[in-house]
């Protein structure tokens, strides 16, 4: 499927939205459910509740925020998309929204045509890391290990098919290296055997290692961004390393049901650029990494179609099979 027909579908999930809702005009007028499709504690899980709490004062109503873990976050999309379109609510979903069509044969929804992009709210830059020890200086020493022994070099991940292995699998595609890939579950343990050496590299999210990375625990080598990450300025891209045209990020977003009435989701997305403009949020969430964005539902609906396009190429070329 070409990126021109994906946004096509991503513009029909939320052509409804043209039509107007009387109700609308109280929107909001009791708490909003937030559904966090990941586990307490994750990226996307603290983003979600620093956003929410501001997108409560912003619209006058609590958002009451519950993790619905596991699944790759299947079950808690899926309660989003069977609730009712009214704006009561709502997810915060990160990149495995549009990695899971690709690794999965029976998700029990359409990624695209059963929800409504409300707002990308940001995104989160990787790092690429090594042990403090390591015999890495930068991406070149890397690389040249790498072709020099194929297959010998490992990195590690939070999961196959997760962000962190799609990142690797880019690297690996872009610089025509081979690389040995080492899913882990989670990636607390990852974090803990890069330190020690017993995993050579791997694709850290900035909020997970910011602190390792600035006390010299990890040995940052290039960042998966365009440009550089401001927490981080003395590390270079891995455009910069080498690697041209290498960009990879893990991005969250607000959605709603498909069919969200029009002025509820203009409503949103305007809380939500609000949101992610005050200076509380972006005080505690900058320091970690987090680019703040808060776009429109054009933009994330582009964003999502690009998004499972370039997945399905990376899951292609990793060869991993849809379970």
């Amino acid at each position: 499927m070409t990126i021109a027909r994906l946004v096509a579908g991503c513009t029909l999930a939320f052509s409804a939205l043209l039509q107007h809702s009387p109700a609308a005009a109280d929107y909001p007028d009791h708490p909003i459910r937030l559904i966090v499709p990941t586990s307490p504690g994750s990226t996307a899980d603290v983003v979600a509740r620093v956003v929410a709490d501001a997108l409560g004062k912003s619209l006058g109503q609590p958002m009451i925020v519950e993790n619905l873990s596991g699944a790759a976050g299947i079950p808690g999309t899926r309660q989003l998309v069977s609730a009712r379109p009214d704006g009561y609510t709502l997810a915060m979903v990160s990149s495995n929204h549009a990695i899971n069509p690709s690794l999965y044969r029976n998700i029990p929804y359409d990624s695209v045509r059963d929800i409504t992009p409300v707002s990308v709210v940001g995104t989160t830059p990787l790092v690429l890391v090594t042990a403090r020890n390591s015999p890495y200086r930068n991406v070149a020493d890397l690389l040249k290990a790498a072709k020099a022994e194929p297959g010998k070099i490992n990195y590690g991940s939070s999961g196959t098919g997760s962000v962190l292995h799609l990142a690797g699998e880019l690297l690996k595609s872009r610089a025509g290296v081979d690389l040995m890939h080492i899913p882990y579950r989670g990636g607390n343990a990852l974090i803990t055997d890069v330190m020690s050496g017993q995993v050579q590299t791997a694709f850290l999210a900035v909020p997970s290692v910011i602190a390792q990375v600035q006390a010299g625990q990890l040995r940052a080598l290039a960042v998966s961004t365009p440009g550089r990450v401001s927490v981080l300025p003395s590390v270079p891209t891995l455009a910069e390393s080498g690697v041209p045209g290498y960009s990879y990020d893990a991005w969250i977003a607000l959605i709603g049901p498909a069919r969200l009435p029009a002025d509820i989701a203009r409503r949103l997305q305007a809380a939500t650029q609000q949101a992610m403009q005050d200076k509380a949020v972006l005080a505690t969430l900058q320091p970690q990494g987090f680019v703040a964005q808060g776009g429109t539902s054009e933009q994330a609906a582009q964003i999502l179609a690009a998004e499972i396009t370039k997945t399905r190429s990376l899951v292609t070329a990793a060869g991993i099979s849809p379970e």
